[in-house]
């Protein structure tokens, strides 16, 4: 393969270039985390609580410095790997260039936390010009130089458009096997999800029961739950391509596999013997659908401060209390309910899990069961499953389904389920993603103004060229940190980061993809209406992006 004249150094080079560059910066982010923590110690050498939240411009900005130089040394390890597998080539080349030439830029001068909020190292971290200027190596500037160019970004169009809509730009990074599970989501998306997707949005109607029972034929309810208890014993990477390839047909249709992986994922940590025999297997199979029941209306993310309680009744506990967005309960056959049951106990210490076995509801009759009742509440996007707040009034659930058999473990069982929700979240994420890219590359193709079509014009190219770039960063930090995973190592620090940037990354593709298609991308009969509106979610669920940040620079800056 020739290398194109756009590439100022060949494919090689970017290997040394972007490892040496992520070496500086990850020295940027150590010492960026050093001035922060001085910040925010109290006098007995711990990090202080009110410190750390009065300093929080400044703790979430290191969150999001150490995001992009976690991405930076990402997109080198990515290239490297290509290149040692004979598999790097010009397009990949692109991508690594551009990306990590444009993040180094941003850790240097300024990165967006949101739309209106900026963190730079001068300033808000604490380092002076000529601090930060030692880190700005020979490698960092070359990147910075020769990466986010006119003429690079123009090149990596040029590939993207010869690809003609391939289920990725540029090689993900992964192997033979997991390719043909991409190819065969890709292709189950396409014929029974992509045409049918907008229609079941704008009538808020529910995913057909077909569709789901091809899904669970296809195996994603079972994917990573063990042979032993029915499922397919697959990688958490696995699980990413699908949950990408089914959340880029539809978000709805990606995220039913998450109630699945939740709930296997408590069960499989906390539960007993028995509770995996008796639910795993049906899990596996989409027998039994689950639903996560945990937030309430004035807890949100402060789920130890829940007050939803559960009585013991002989052999039979008793539930009572409120739960607000709830997805997919009505046809949900189980519900893990996180409940205090030790109400002497305060905060999550009083805290267990049960397992919660209903009867399936429709629209007509929600919730045809003794004890719960619940009502819709309508949303902007992530339909499909719709979401609900329940009562629930002394509603009952067998002993036996105390998960694990022991009360008091609820918030910690929980907790163990974080790291696999929030990957497979930033999957979905990178799928909405490359859906807008999908939506905005055809747009940008068949609109005609001014005599030629949109993509001839290089403010919208360049959105194109940014939106590509940024899912292959997000997509190897999402790999990254399903390794890290199927390693059995902690990961909670990456699952996050991943979960952060992907959910960013999505809103910015649908945001930009929309602008592409101007007023008609704001009528509702544009699949990109949708895409926005789903996009805009990712941010919030599963940790909102401000406690994102808030866990990831506590993580930092109590291991520095």
């Amino acid at each position: 393969m020739s290398a194109s004249p756009a590439l100022q150094t060949e494919p090689q080079d970017i290997v040394a270039l972007a490892t040496e560059a992520g070496a500086a910066a990850g020295k940027l982010v150590a010492e960026a985390t050093r001035r922060v923590r001085a910040r925010v110690l109290g006098q007995d050498g711990k990090i202080d609580a009110a410190k750390l939240e009065t300093e929080q411009h400044a703790t979430h900005g290191l969150a999001w410095l150490a995001v992009y130089g976690e991405a930076v040394r990402e997109l080198g390890a990515y290239a490297a790997s290509l290149q040692a597998a004979g598999r790097l080539g010009e397009t990949e080349t692109l991508l690594v260039r551009i990306g990590a030439g444009e993040y180094l830029d941003q850790m240097f001068g300024g990165i967006p936390m949101s739309q209106g909020e900026m963190v730079r190292p001068v300033g808000s971290l604490g380092l002076s010009a000529k601090e930060l200027a030692q880190f700005r190596t020979d490698a960092v500037e070359a990147m910075i130089a020769t990466g986010n160019t006119p003429q690079n970004r123009a090149a990596l169009v040029a590939k993207i458009r010869e690809g003609g809509g391939s289920a990725t730009i540029g090689d993900s990074g992964l192997d033979e096997d997991m390719e043909a599970i991409r190819s065969e989501m890709r292709r189950f998306g396409k014929a029974e999800v992509v045409e049918q997707a907008h229609e079941w949005h704008l009538k808020n109607a529910y995913i057909p029961m077909e569709i789901i029972e091809k899904m669970a034929e296809l195996g994603v309810f079972g994917l990573t739950i063990p042979e032993e208890y029915g499922g397919m014993g697959m990688p958490k990477a696995a699980m990413c391509v699908v949950s990408e390839e089914l959340s880029r047909a539809y978000i709805g249709v990606g995220s039913l596999g998450t109630r699945s992986e939740i709930a296997a994922e408590l069960i499989l940590g906390g539960g007993t013997e028995e509770q995996k025999q008796k639910f795993l297997p049906k899990i596996a199979s989409g027998e039994i659908l689950p639903t996560a029941v945990f937030t309430e209306p004035n807890t949100g993310s402060d789920l130890a401060s829940l007050r939803t309680k559960a009585v013991k009744d002989g052999d039979t506990w008793k539930i009572s209390g409120n739960k607000t967005w709830i997805t997919h309960p009505v046809r949900a056959d189980i519900m893990t309910v996180l409940v205090r049951t030790k109400p002497e106990e305060k905060g999550h210490r009083g805290l267990s899990m049960l397992i919660a076995e209903k009867p399936r509801g429709d629209d007509a009759n929600p919730f045809p069961v003794e004890g719960l009742s619940g009502g819709e509440i309508e949303v902007l996007g992530y339909r499909g499953m719709k979401e609900y707040e329940l009562a629930f009034e002394n509603f009952a659930v067998p002993g036996e389904n105390l998960l694990g058999g022991v009360e008091g473990k609820g918030f910690a069982q929980l907790m163990q389920t974080f790291e696999s929700a929030r990957i497979q979240t930033a999957a979905r994420a990178i799928g909405v993603a490359q859906s807008a890219l999908d939506i905005g590359l055809r747009y940008a193709e068949e609109r005609v103004q001014f005599g030629k079509a949109l993509i001839n014009f290089p403010r919208v190219a360049d959105k194109l060229a940014m939106m590509a770039v940024e899912i292959n960063i997000a997509r190897q930090l999402t790999y990254f940190s399903a390794r890290e995973k199927d390693e059995g190592k902690r990961c909670d620090l990456e699952a996050g980061m991943a979960k952060l940037l992907g959910a960013r990354v999505a809103w910015a593709a649908a945001d930009n993809a929309l602008q592409i298609h101007g007023g008609n991308g704001f009528a509702l009969e544009y699949k990109i209406s949708r895409v926005l509106c789903d996009a805009r979610i990712l941010s919030i669920f599963e940790g909102a992006a401000e406690i994102q940040a808030q866990v990831i620079a506590r993580r930092l800056l109590e291991t520095a």
